[in-house]
Protein backbone atom coordinates (compact mmCIF):
# COMPACT_ATOMS: atom_id res chain seq x y z
CA UNK A 1 0.00 0.00 0.00
CA UNK A 2 1.54 3.42 -0.78
CA UNK A 3 1.53 5.88 1.77
CA UNK A 4 -1.25 8.10 -0.01
CA UNK A 5 -3.74 5.29 0.60
CA UNK A 6 -3.06 5.01 4.03
CA UNK A 7 -3.76 9.07 4.25
CA UNK A 8 -6.70 8.73 2.57
CA UNK A 9 -7.70 6.12 4.64
CA UNK A 10 -6.86 7.76 7.97
CA UNK A 11 -8.47 11.01 6.32
CA UNK A 12 -11.69 9.15 5.65
CA UNK A 13 -11.21 7.55 9.15
CA UNK A 14 -11.20 10.94 10.80
CA UNK A 15 -14.10 12.09 8.47
CA UNK A 16 -16.29 10.04 9.60
CA UNK A 17 -15.41 10.57 13.08
CA UNK A 18 -15.89 14.39 12.90
CA UNK A 19 -19.20 13.44 11.11
CA UNK A 20 -20.29 11.03 14.02
CA UNK A 21 -18.87 13.77 16.53
CA UNK A 22 -21.08 16.41 15.20
CA UNK A 23 -24.38 14.23 14.60
CA UNK A 24 -24.13 13.17 18.16
CA UNK A 25 -23.85 16.51 19.26
CA UNK A 26 -26.75 17.73 17.12
CA UNK A 27 -28.88 14.88 18.55
CA UNK A 28 -27.95 16.02 22.00
CA UNK A 29 -28.50 19.40 21.54
CA UNK A 30 -32.22 18.33 20.31
CA UNK A 31 -32.65 16.28 22.45
CA UNK A 32 -31.82 19.02 25.28
CA UNK A 33 -34.53 21.14 23.42
CA UNK A 34 -37.39 18.49 23.61
CA UNK A 35 -36.80 17.75 27.30
CA UNK A 36 -36.76 21.84 27.50
CA UNK A 37 -40.06 21.76 25.96
CA UNK A 38 -41.63 19.00 27.75
CA UNK A 39 -40.43 20.80 30.83
CA UNK A 40 -42.02 23.80 29.87
CA UNK A 41 -45.48 21.80 29.36
CA UNK A 42 -44.96 20.73 32.85
CA UNK A 43 -44.66 23.78 34.11
CA UNK A 44 -47.15 25.16 32.29
CA UNK A 45 -49.58 22.28 33.65
CA UNK A 46 -48.36 23.10 37.32
CA UNK A 47 -49.46 26.33 36.88
CA UNK A 48 -53.12 25.47 35.79
CA UNK A 49 -53.23 23.20 38.40
CA UNK A 50 -52.20 25.55 41.01
CA UNK A 51 -54.68 28.13 39.80
CA UNK A 52 -57.33 26.08 40.22
CA UNK A 53 -56.32 24.17 43.21
CA UNK A 54 -56.22 28.20 45.03
CA UNK A 55 -59.57 28.60 43.05
CA UNK A 56 -61.36 25.41 44.64
CA UNK A 57 -59.58 26.67 47.89
CA UNK A 58 -61.41 30.12 47.86
CA UNK A 59 -64.50 28.69 47.27
CA UNK A 60 -64.13 26.60 49.93
CA UNK A 61 -63.03 29.59 52.07
CA UNK A 62 -66.51 31.25 50.94
CA UNK A 63 -68.64 28.17 51.42
CA UNK A 64 -66.89 27.93 54.95
CA UNK A 65 -68.14 31.43 55.77
CA UNK A 66 -71.22 31.02 54.47
CA UNK A 67 -71.90 28.50 56.72
CA UNK A 68 -70.68 30.34 59.77
CA UNK A 69 -72.89 32.93 59.23
CA UNK A 70 -75.80 30.76 58.31
CA UNK A 71 -74.76 29.27 61.66
CA UNK A 72 -74.63 32.58 63.43
CA UNK A 73 -78.20 33.47 62.48
CA UNK A 74 -79.37 30.60 63.21
CA UNK A 75 -78.46 30.76 66.67
CA UNK A 76 -79.88 34.36 66.62
CA UNK A 77 -83.37 33.46 65.35
CA UNK A 78 -83.43 30.24 68.53
CA UNK A 79 -82.37 32.95 70.56
CA UNK A 80 -85.11 35.54 69.29
CA UNK A 81 -87.66 32.10 69.00
CA UNK A 82 -86.76 31.54 72.90
CA UNK A 83 -86.94 35.31 74.19
CA UNK A 84 -90.26 35.77 72.29
CA UNK A 85 -91.61 32.34 74.41
CA UNK A 86 -90.32 33.37 77.08
CA UNK A 87 -92.21 36.50 77.31
CA UNK A 88 -95.49 35.24 75.94
CA UNK A 89 -95.13 32.78 79.03
CA UNK A 90 -94.62 35.08 80.97
CA UNK A 91 -97.49 37.46 79.78
CA UNK A 92 -100.13 34.33 79.57
CA UNK A 93 -98.98 33.54 83.46
CA UNK A 94 -99.39 37.53 84.22
CA UNK A 95 -102.81 37.73 82.35
CA UNK A 96 -104.25 34.62 84.34
CA UNK A 97 -102.74 36.61 87.78
CA UNK A 98 -105.08 39.40 86.33
CA UNK A 99 -107.87 37.49 85.84
CA UNK A 100 -110.12 37.25 88.10
CA UNK A 101 -111.52 33.66 87.45
CA UNK A 102 -107.95 32.02 87.11
CA UNK A 103 -106.69 29.67 89.62
CA UNK A 104 -105.94 31.26 93.34
CA UNK A 105 -103.50 29.20 94.07
CA UNK A 106 -101.08 29.66 91.99
CA UNK A 107 -98.01 31.47 92.95
CA UNK A 108 -98.34 35.14 92.16
CA UNK A 109 -94.52 36.26 92.94
CA UNK A 110 -92.88 34.18 91.12
CA UNK A 111 -94.68 34.29 87.86
CA UNK A 112 -94.52 38.47 88.55
CA UNK A 113 -90.88 37.95 88.85
CA UNK A 114 -90.62 35.82 85.75
CA UNK A 115 -92.32 38.28 83.69
CA UNK A 116 -90.23 41.48 85.13
CA UNK A 117 -87.16 39.84 84.88
CA UNK A 118 -87.64 39.18 80.86
CA UNK A 119 -88.83 42.73 80.56
CA UNK A 120 -86.17 44.17 82.14
CA UNK A 121 -83.63 41.91 79.99
CA UNK A 122 -85.45 43.21 77.17
CA UNK A 123 -85.11 46.62 78.08
CA UNK A 124 -81.33 46.44 79.03
CA UNK A 125 -80.28 44.57 76.12
CA UNK A 126 -79.23 41.73 78.26
CA UNK A 127 -79.78 37.86 76.63
CA UNK A 128 -80.55 35.14 78.79
CA UNK A 129 -77.38 32.59 78.51
CA UNK A 130 -78.13 30.01 75.13
CA UNK A 131 -78.05 26.74 77.01
CA UNK A 132 -80.53 28.09 79.73
CA UNK A 133 -83.99 27.47 78.19
CA UNK A 134 -85.56 30.19 80.99
CA UNK A 135 -84.51 32.43 83.47
CA UNK A 136 -83.83 31.66 86.94
CA UNK A 137 -86.54 31.82 89.38
CA UNK A 138 -85.94 32.87 93.21
CA UNK A 139 -86.80 30.24 96.14
CA UNK A 140 -89.26 32.92 97.61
Amino acid sequence: MSTAVIVLIAVGILAIVAVLYLASRRQAAQRREDERVIATEHREEAEVNRLAAEQESAIADEQAAAAKRQAAEAEQRAHSAQIAQLRADAHAEHADDLDPDADPDQNFDERQEVFDGERDGLYTGERPPVNEPEPARRQG
